[in-house]
């Protein structure tokens, strides 16, 4: 039984490794899959970011000025939007990988997606959709919030963009990595990095896109109109990665991506009090898998699912019972990449702040550009992306080649030493933001001076160029993991560090009015006037706590770098069909002493 699991478990592999083409025939490596078919992909990225972030970075003023509802609140219905959207990106991974594949998946929710955005156009459109016309800043108090039915078409149409979107990102960056093969051609390894960095300048154009030509839409002809415009966006991303059907290597679902992780921990369980066998090549009976793994020696007690115990019954095991070292070490590998997915969700947080409270800044400050232009407060964003535009093509053609010759890894730097380089810039962006606020609160009090919304630049800059580094390691650390079968939930985890770093941002606001409120006066972020608010103090605070995530990622990633097991060999193991820890045992009662 143990060995027949183990050849099954050999096929398996070797089905994951093998990609077909739209047909379900085995794909041809001179037809199908490379950086031409990535480049579908890469268009449907563009244009589904450009509809989305068209949507998500001026939500706020659509909420405040046309739904009514307080600063506070905006920027909480804001955060938590785009937080769904990234824990919804967990939901999309796991159907791909269990299911319907990148591309069926892609194709199913960018329709959701879309009816969203057509149903959001609507809501916009029509009067009687919306509460009466109100100004907030003059007549607040007296400005009807919209409720009932209004309120529910808006958060339906809202939270079915959020559904699409959720479940189209991860996708989006697995299928394009999925077109190359890094088993049978070294050389894709290099061109999957130079993927990664392609697929963040078409994120960073479809951004600057949004946050200027489809921003100023919105802000002159209307949201209704603006968001007719992000779907016409998602409708031609649509059109391009369908039209690359004919060249995609696509991975065909596994089943149950977490029927094998379950199983590890249930056999663990079960079998937790025998002896842990060391797993080493000495010519004994204790054998690692066949294949290109490796055991590891972190999280030793999950060893304890892949003892074979053999009692001269030939009793079969039950995969419940036991598992294969393969099953083991891809658990390892699971548990093993959370704390670094974890140091990422206060840099989120952080992100959170740019797309909300940066944009009432900029709201308060001189938009005048000239006597007849002014720039709409959420273009602010786009300050960033006009740089990166240019930055990521000298990263990938200059730096990355640079940095290749001094460290001989194939990205130039490692995923986690460009994630650490962003962590620490983001502590940068944060004190910009908190200098530039006290600037502008303190002209405003004093001299009743409006300064430039200019001064709003460096903290979007820092942040941009922060973003670049965190965002670009984290997808190509997290798919490089030997998962077999889990790419697309992986780059979910990635988007599911954005979902909590926005809850996250929800928390600390309110968190923060409650501890600095009191009967007499309100917290720091209690009014709608941010000339009565604090922000400078709370950009201080998002400094300091953005600093001691940075020190904590530097443990946990010293900790990964150390307990991860070097590159993956072939063991003498080869073709014996030994996939399991073999303890032989004259009886199941024998038992670690050590273990009460």
């Amino acid at each position: 039984m143990e060995e027949g699991r183990g050849t099954d478990k050999g096929e398996m592999k070797h089905q994951q490794e093998n990609t077909v083409d739209w047909r379900g025939r085995p794909s041809n490596p001179k037809k199908h899959g490379g950086m031409s078919a990535a480049a579908f992909v890469l268009g449907l990225q563009a244009f589904e970011i450009m509809g989305i972030a068209a949507v998500g970075n001026n939500l706020i003023t659509y909420l405040i000025n046309e739904m009514h509802f307080s600063l506070s609140k905006s920027a909480n219905i804001v955060t938590n939007f785009v937080g769904t959207i990234f824990l919804l990106a967990l939901l999309g991974g796991y159907l791909s990988d269990s299911h319907l594949g990148c591309f069926w998946t892609i194709i199913l929710f960018g329709f959701v997606e879309l009816s969203g955005f057509i149903l959001l156009s609507v809501q916009a459109h029509l009067p009687q959709l919306k509460p009466a016309k109100c100004n907030m800043l003059t007549d607040g108090d007296m400005c009807e919030e919209a409720k009932g039915f209004k309120a529910l078409i808006f958060f339906v149409a809202l939270y079915l963009v959020a559904l699409g979107s959720g479940c189209v990102k991860p996708n989006m960056i697995a299928h394009g990595a999925d077109q190359f093969n890094l088993q049978t051609n070294p050389s894709h390894s290099k061109k999957l990095s130079t993927y990664f960095n392609a697929a963040y300048f078409a994120f960073s154009m479809g951004e600057l896109i949004a946050l200027t030509v489809l921003v100023w839409i919105q802000t002159h002809a209307g949201m209704d109109v603006g968001f007719g415009v992000s779907a016409a966006a998602m409708a031609m991303g649509l059109i391009v990665v369908v039209s690359g059907t004919l060249y995609y290597r696509n991975k065909p679902p596994q089943g149950s991506i977490f029927t094998p992780i379950a199983q590890v921990f249930v056999a663990a369980m079960l079998k937790r009090k025998q002896i842990n066998p060391e797993l080493m090549i000495n010519g004994d009976q204790n054998r690692a898998e066949s294949g290109n793994v490796v055991q590891t020696q972190r999280f030793r007690f999950l060893d304890k699912a892949c003892i074979k115990v053999e009692d001269g019954s030939n009793t079969k095991e039950s995969p419940w019972r036991l598992c294969s070292v393969t099953q083991v070490e891809q658990v390892k590998i699971l548990i093993s990449v959370i704390p670094i997915f974890a140091c990422t969700i206060v840099f989120n947080t952080v992100l959170a702040q740019l797309q909300t409270f940066s944009v009432q800044q900029g709201s308060a400050m001189d938009t005048q550009l000239t006597k007849s232009f002014h720039i709409p407060p959420a273009s602010l964003q786009s300050i960033p992306y006009i740089i990166l535009i240019f930055l990521v093509p000298l990263y990938d053609k200059f730096f990355v080649p640079f940095a290749r010759k001094i460290t001989g890894h194939e990205s130039g730097i490692s995923p986690l030493q460009r994630i650490g380089s962003g962590l620490f810039l983001s502590t940068f962006s944060m004190i910009a933001a908190a200098l530039m606020e006290k600037k502008r609160r303190d002209s405003a009090l004093g001299s009743g001076e409006i300064i430039s919304i200019f001064w709003i630049t460096p903290q979007f800059l820092i942040f941009g160029l922060s973003e670049m580094l965190t965002a670009v390691g984290l997808i190509e650390f997290f798919y490089k993991q030997s998962l077999q079968g889990m790419q697309a939930f992986l780059m979910a985890m990635t988007y599911c560090s954005y979902s909590f770093g926005f809850y996250l941002s929800s928390v600390l606001v309110s968190l923060v009015n409650k501890i600095t409120s009191s009967s007499s006066k309100g917290g720091w972020l209690s009014d709608n006037d941010l000339n009565k608010d604090r922000l400078d103090l709370f950009y201080w605070l998002l400094a300091v706590i953005s600093f001691l995530n940075f020190l904590n990622y530097l443990f946990w990633a010293r900790w990964h770098s150390h307990s991860s097991a070097p590159p993956t060999i072939q063991n003498e193991a080869d073709g014996m069909g030994l996939n399991h820890c073999i303890l032989t045992k004259h009886s199941k009662d024998v038992v670690d002493e050590n273990i009460p």
